[in-house]
């Protein structure tokens, strides 16, 4: 681990040095290329504009009121024009960046504005954004996905002090995305309730759409109300295949189908590599539940939660539901910045009335970074303007009825949002009768006025783990 020091990103002057909490520009999950020379490579820097302090308050109060029930503004949902007009840093402000890009010969096409005005998408050799950022490119290697290579800086970045004063931070040049490993697959085991064998031998003691279905009180729909539509998103080369879709659908009796997909997809590298396991829980399950509502399969390749949500937002009729079954620790985001900015998106995206829910996690109360001095958080989950949806296990195996929390669920309090005032009460009552029944653990340990999360929790864990169909053909447990 490479621990950059204060000394050596000394300042420049004219320059301020951005997101200058940062010491650490390195990561035990991607190895540095030391074979690999980044001159025939290119970046898509995004420059994140700020918004007025002010403003974002002001908004937030507006999308509380749409969003609570009792208010008489519930529902009343803004248009894309109505949030440019309230908190969209102004023409000027995107001048600047635009300018001071074009200043190092980029130009045209390489340079895009959001819908929303304030990212600033700029796509550009290595060897311009060094000069531009005032730091060094390296390509990093994934430890876990070795075909994949990015290109991260080694350390500090620098902006012009005129940029810098309309500019948060500048994305996908610094963080190191989270690459997920596969999840765990589990053999088959036999089972008195038939509901555990609904999809074949080879899903015996598995969850299956019969189980959910038995334990949730509900049934397959019939037919979707005009406007529905839902969405799961998927990073990091989680594609699909139809031949997997299909074999789940006939052994379950669901049908499990995508009506739309935006930014490719690569069937082969479910059938012939093996992969798409995370891809095809999320979309054979979303169907198995509420299909016939169209289901949107949203695929990025970029890593980015900030580019992805922008993304959606910026959709001419985006989903209304967003599942994701991505996140990291609170301490893995790098910085508070990227956070904050995440956060805005995410309330601009609740303004026009969009819900997504994010994974709570499956690392337990340590998240990822592993045992330390505190619990380790998980972001986006710990964002108060997501649902978070933490697992489940059944409580008794293989018995649908009362289930207990997954050990290895996430959840807890965010270090760095405070609680939001509509789960100030429950979150106080329930630290208090946990410290009364003796549960709780130090508090030293955890945030106790931070947001607590998940918001919902359902089956997900390792006792009864997920039937899944996958690598062309194939059944497996997946939790």
């Amino acid at each position: 681990v490479l621990l950059i020091s204060a000394l050596v990103s000394s300042a420049i002057a004219g320059y301020v040095q951005m997101e200058d909490s940062v010491r650490q520009f390195s990561s035990r999950a991607w190895l540095k290329e030391t074979q690999m020379k980044t001159d025939k490579h290119e970046i898509q820097a995004v420059f994140v504009l700020k918004h007025d302090e002010i403003a974002i308050k002001e908004f937030e109060t507006t999308l509380i009121e749409l969003s609570t029930p009792s208010s008489p503004k519930y529902g009343q949902w803004l248009k894309p024009q109505d949030i440019i007009n309230k908190i969209s840093p102004s023409a000027e402000k995107v001048k600047v960046v635009t300018d001071f890009v074009e200043s190092f010969g980029v130009k045209g096409d390489k340079i895009r504005v959001s819908k929303y005005n304030d990212l600033v998408f700029v796509t550009m050799p290595i060897s311009i954004a060094e000069s531009m950022f005032r730091t060094e490119f390296a390509l990093f290697r994934s430890t876990l996905q070795r075909e994949v290579v990015i290109p991260r800086i080694t350390k500090p970045y620098f902006l012009p002090t005129e940029v810098a004063s309309v500019v948060s931070l500048v994305d996908e040049i610094m963080r190191f995305p989270a690459i997920r490993n596969s999840p765990k697959s589990y053999g088959y085991e036999s089972s008195t309730d038939p509901a555990f064998s609904s999809c074949g031998t080879k899903c015996a003691g598995f969850t299956t759409p019969s189980v959910l279905e038995s334990a949730y009180s509900f049934t397959q729909l019939t037919s979707a109300a005009p406007g529905n539509s839902m969405s799961v998103a998927e990073f990091q080369y989680q594609y699909y295949d139809q031949t997997d879709l299909d074999t789940f659908s006939s052994a379950c009796g669901v049908t499990s189908t995508v009506a739309t997909t935006i930014g490719g997809n690569n069937p082969n590298i479910c059938t012939n590599l093996g992969g798409c396991v995370e891809a095809l829980l999320d979309i054979e399950y979303i169907d198995a539940v509420a299909n016939p509502i169209p289901l949107t399969v949203i695929y990025s390749s970029s890593f980015s939660l900030l580019n992805w949500v922008n993304g959606v937002i910026s959709m001419a009729n985006p989903p209304l539901v967003h599942s994701v079954s991505y996140g990291n620790d609170e301490v893995q985001q790098t910085s508070v910045a990227y956070m904050n900015s995440c956060n805005v998106q995410f309330m601009m995206a609740g303004s026009l009335g969009l819900s997504i829910l994010f994974a709570s996690g499956d690392q337990g109360v340590w998240g990822r970074s592993g045992v330390g001095a505190t619990f380790n958080p998980d972001f986006p989950a710990g964002s108060p303007y997501v649902t978070a949806v933490g697992g489940t296990d059944f409580s008794t195996k293989s018995v649908v009825g009362s289930e207990s929390v997954w050990s290895c669920g996430g959840g807890g309090f965010s270090d760095t949002f405070a609680a939001p005032s509509w789960q100030t009460d429950v979150v106080a009552a329930y630290l208090s009768a946990a410290a009364a029944s003796g549960v709780l653990p130090d508090s030293s340990l955890f945030n106790a006025t931070g947001r607590g999360y998940p918001d919902v929790s359902a089956l997900g864990g390792q006792v009864n783990p997920y039937c899944v169909a996958y690598s062309g053909g194939s059944f497996g447990g997946v939790a």
